[in-house]
């Protein structure tokens, strides 16, 4: 666990508000929230940011935050909730100190793989944590390029949206009308008295009406989902000082593994040290984003360098590091 708290904090009254932000992997979870960030929404919030995989990425995006704790290597739902729960604890009591400054509550951006449904009963059902947060909102984003695929096959993405008190649609220009249309339906179907709307980087857009919800198919039991990190320079570990031909060989690699087990891969995000700068990397199936360079100078540790997080199923770890050292170096 990672934490750095610029500025302290306390309650204004007895029970601290909590949201959660949840949604699949890909869903665009922390480009969402940095854009509410740059808003002004959630400055006073002490930010949780809960990934899967043990390298934490997305609380990059989060600079904008005053206050803001990394969980990493675990989902909040299940093997991470004694440390969630640990650190709910500890802002609770340090909200509650003399001379703090004020703490308007506490947003937890989950993992792409938690069950928001999990971490609310836990947190309801906590002795001390009952008496002292109360759940704001569980936001659920849904991505409407893959959000009827995901829902069609995956389990857990149908709990996220069930548990969802408002569910913001992601990624809207990037679909087919009539599919988010048809996303829309499912959605309704499945969470009826939940709030929908639209959002492109987190700014609001207009949805099309929702179609007629189709019958969900039964879903059979699937291979659990993994993170794997690939470290691209064996050397040093931190791909610093990568030429043109480095960065040519790392997007030719990638580029080549999607397109042979893109339904296998489900995320990929990373950070690399390229000619241009540091960079983050991000894909959501074969859909890769351009990538992001990220300043210099950020608040907290400095983050790993050289490294990519591979979520998905069937993949062996040594079988992809190989896979890199024959190809790119």
């Amino acid at each position: 666990m990672i934490r750095w708290t610029p500025g302290s904090c306390q309650m204004s009254d007895g029970l601290l508000p909590l949201t959660i932000l949840g949604g699949f992997l890909g869903a665009g979870k922390s480009s969402w929230a940095r854009h509410q960030l740059h808003e002004g929404r959630f400055l006073q919030h002490h930010v949780i940011v809960n990934e899967a995989a043990g390298t934490p990425v997305d609380n990059l995006l989060l600079q904008g935050a005053s206050d803001i704790t990394v969980l990493a290597g675990g989902c909040a739902c299940c093997n991470a909730l004694p440390a969630l729960l640990t650190e709910l604890r500890r802002i609770c009591d340090f909200a509650t100190r003399a001379n703090t400054r004020p703490i308007a509550g506490i947003l937890l951006e989950t993992s792409g793989l938690a069950d928001p449904g999990r971490i609310a009963a836990a947190i309801s059902t906590d002795p001390v944590l009952a008496r002292r947060i109360r759940l704001a909102e569980t936001l659920v984003l849904v991505d409407a390029q893959h959000g009827l695929a995901q829902l069609t096959t995956e389990a857990l993405a149908r709990a996220q949206v069930e548990a969802a008190d408002r569910i913001v649609v992601t990624k809207v220009t990037a679909a087919p009308p009539q599919q988010t249309a048809s996303l829309l339906g499912v959605l309704r179907q499945l969470a009826p008295a939940a709030g929908i709307t639209g959002a492109e980087f987190g700014s609001p857009v207009d949805l099309p009406p929702p179609a007629t919800p189709v019958d969900l198919p039964a879903i059979t039991s699937q291979d659990p989902i993994r993170a794997y990190r690939l470290d691209l320079d064996t050397d040093s570990g931190t791909g610093a000082g990568w030429t043109d031909g480095g960065w040519i060989g790392l997007s030719t690699w990638l580029s080549a593994l999607l397109h042979a087990r893109g339904d296998d891969v489900i995320r990929v995000k990373g950070v690399v040290r390229s000619p241009a700068g540091r960079l983050l990397l991000q894909s959501v199936r074969r859909v890769v984003q351009p990538p992001e360079i990220l300043p210099d100078r950020l608040s907290g540790p400095a983050p790993d360098e050289g490294f990519i997080i591979l979520i998905g199923r069937n993949f062996d770890a040594e079988l992809l590091q190989r896979s890199w050292r024959k190809f790119g170096v």
